[in-house]
């Protein structure tokens, strides 16, 4: 069976979608969450779905040693980022190159870079006018919202659209694309 490894520092809606979309299939499956913040919500998701949770902080983050050891415990086939905002570290880039997945709520190469995530994106979306809005799923490398696109999809932009409303429809995008991206880099 394939191994997902999913990284996260926020609520975990993502992330607890992607692991009961994988939850039943018999060729991958959630093996581990990696989490940089203790009051996460993705903890308890995780935690609640039976999947375990490692801990980790800045320095474990960019030293070499801790992460890669347990990564190699999980032995990833991707490694997939749902709302972690540092960039990955680059030696990790390298080793698991082509292997690791990014979601962003925007069609890149618009809206990328540092900073550029959920409400900011959003309400630029809104202030600049745009006629369409969507979700990109990436390949992670060095920089931010750089890497090469695995799978982009739109929508229009209402005329009465809302912060609300571009976010209830970004996450229900996610919920869809997400899986079928990861399972397509799985190539299952």
């Amino acid at each position: 069976m394939k191994s997902i490894v999913i990284f996260a520092s926020a609520s975990g809606t993502n992330t607890e979608n992607i692991i009961r979309h994988f939850a039943n299939c018999p060729k991958a499956g959630v093996t581990a969450v990696f989490c940089n913040k203790p009051e996460a919500g993705v903890i308890s998701r995780a935690e609640k779905c039976g999947v375990p949770v490692v801990m980790f902080n800045k320095e474990n983050c960019l030293n070499e040693g801790f992460l890669d050891k347990e990564l190699i415990e999980y032995r990833p086939d991707v490694i997939v980022l749902a709302g972690f905002l540092w960039l990955f570290p680059e030696r990790l880039v390298k080793k698991f190159h082509n292997h690791i997945l990014n979601i962003h709520p925007a069609l890149l190469p618009k809206y990328g870079g540092k900073g550029m995530y959920g409400d900011n994106i959003h309400r630029a979306v809104l202030q600049n006018g745009d006629k369409i809005h969507g979700v990109t799923i990436h390949k992670v490398n060095e920089k931010y919202d750089e890497g090469e696109i695995v799978m982009q999809e739109s929508f229009p932009v209402a005329l009465n659209e809302t912060l609300d409303s571009l976010t209830d429809k970004i996450h229900q995008l996610e919920f869809t694309l997400y899986p079928k991206a990861i399972s397509r880099i799985l190539g299952i």
